[in-house]
């Protein structure tokens, strides 16, 4: 989530940058393709989990209750899904829900969806939340899913953070601080029970080019077989390739690539596609539009 004292800042700053790639000549940028908008019950889309070609679930950001929604690739709402949250968090249920993935859990061969309330712009927060859910089978308009909660604390004390993501490699849950000049990673195992509270591993620091809202990481995700990761910032999109055994630490060390972007009004949410070869990014904001890339090729 952006504060009000940041918003004149990036207002400017997207003026500057739509100037820029306007004036470039990098077929790249032409990649995007505008799916659909999204309805207006996502008017704060902050994260979004691609399950299958044609099915995104995707979640609001703070000041929404604990629930999530399924849409289709067009932005049809296909399902609002109700759980049960934190009660110490009193009606909302949930703080500040930033980001979302999918990957494996307790069950072999089951897909979960992990939703993570970790965003804390006042750095005072004694722990933030991650829950999962079981991937449904069956939408239906209205649901309610149970699911899993872990109560998770930095071994630094807190930080504000907008991207979670899951390592299908390492079977872990992987957090990325959003402020710092270098921002800090950190890791869970996936394999908690219900309500256990988790001091994170941090496995390194990742050091972006820009300044300001250039640096900020506000999304990512890893692809279904973990052998690429995304991360978003406000004004860009990067790109790594894993190699070999390596954890996503060692691997976020090596410069990345820039892919393509079309600057967003206020951009949270990024996904892989599940087969990989493409990518979602959607904003903030009403009428917030669905745009799709393709990854590049793999060696």
């Amino acid at each position: 989530m952006i504060t009000a004292r940041h918003t004149a800042f990036l207002a400017a700053r997207l003026l500057v940058f739509v100037f820029l790639l306007s004036s470039m000549s990098n077929g790249a940028f032409a990649q995007a393709t505008a799916v659909k908008v999204v309805p207006a019950e996502l008017s704060e889309l902050s994260g979004l989990f691609i399950a299958k070609e044609n099915l995104i679930f995707a979640h609001n950001d703070s000041g929404d209750t604990s629930r999530f929604f399924a849409i289709d690739a067009k932005g049809n709402l296909l399902s609002t899904l109700y759980f049960k949250g934190d009660a110490s968090k009193k009606h909302f249920g949930v703080v500040d829900c930033e980001d979302m993935a999918g990957g494996p859990g307790p069950v072999k061969n089951k897909n979960y969806i992990y939703l993570g309330d970790i965003g804390d712009n006042s750095n005072n927060r004694p722990y933030v939340t991650a829950y999962r859910f079981a991937e449904p089978g069956k939408l239906s308009t209205k649901m309610q899913v149970e699911g899993e909660k872990v109560f998770l604390k930095y071994p630094n004390g807190p930080q504000d953070a907008e991207t979670l993501m899951i390592d299908p490699v390492s079977k872990e849950l992987i957090i990325i601080s959003k402020r710092q000049d270098t921002v800090a990673i950190y890791s869970a195992s996936l394999f908690f029970k219900n309500g256990d509270t988790v001091t994170m591993k941090k496995e390194g620091s990742l050091f972006l080019p820009g300044k300001g809202l250039a640096k900020y990481v506000v999304a990512g995700d890893i692809s279904r077989d973990g052998r690429q990761i995304l991360l978003k910032t406000y004004l860009n999109v990067y790109y790594w390739v894993r190699e070999g055994k390596e954890s996503i630490a060692q691997a976020l060390k090596r410069k990345p690539t820039r892919l393509p972007y079309t600057l967003e009004p206020q951009g949270e949410s990024i996904g892989f596609t599940p087969d990989g070869k493409a990518y979602y990014c959607i904003s903030e904001g009403k009428n917030a539009v669905i745009y799709r890339y393709n990854t590049p090729k793999l060696p």
